[in-house]
């Protein structure tokens, strides 16, 4: 996605969403599939120092509140970004250490493999890590983003780069 793709789609957002749903900007994230808009909410007041567990709670309590009491108005708006950037909203918020997505689209993602990454894919299947091989690889995405975080930021910073390289760079002239 380009940077101006980007900024209109955080902008719009900004622009769209009801003042006090948040304590801040919410947190808006695009790829050629989806929106997901994750925002802050206020603390519970549980005074000075609450138990961990109690604190945990009352955050999820929060989250969950929020999710029931903005369904209707979170519907409309995710219909009329959907309407204008041709991808799906999803939906998620923080409260303190908390964070809880409330709708996410999954995007299939076909390819073809080998004799060995099958029978890699069937390992973990008999091995019951996975249903199937559908699910395998998605385990296997799965933990490669957990291991390989700074790896793929590298990735990402440097498409960033070439894209910002390319729009930089002289028109390209109608065919």
């Amino acid at each position: 996605m380009t940077n101006t793709a980007a900024t209109d789609i955080v902008g719009w957002f900004a622009g769209r969403l009801p003042d006090g749903w948040y304590t801040e900007p919410p947190e808006v994230l695009a790829d050629r599939d989806e929106i997901l808009v994750v925002g802050r909410l206020a603390e519970p007041d549980l005074g000075a120092e609450p138990d961990p567990p109690v604190a945990a709670a009352a955050r999820t309590s929060r989250i969950e509140r929020h999710r029931e009491e903005t369904r209707a108005e979170r519907i409309e708006i995710a219909r009329e970004a959907e309407r204008r950037f041709r991808r799906h909203v999803s939906w998620g918020a923080r409260c303190g250490d908390e964070r809880r997505l409330f709708t996410t689209f999954s995007a299939p993602a076909g390819t073809r493999l080998g004799m060995e990454d099958r029978a890699l894919l069937d390992t973990l299947v008999r091995a019951g890590v996975a249903a199937d091989r559908r699910h395998a690889l998605a385990w296997c995405v799965r933990l490669v983003r957990q291991h390989q975080a700074d790896w793929v930021q590298q990735l990402r910073d440097a498409v960033a780069g070439v894209d910002a390289a390319r729009s930089a760079g002289p028109a390209t002239p109608a065919a």
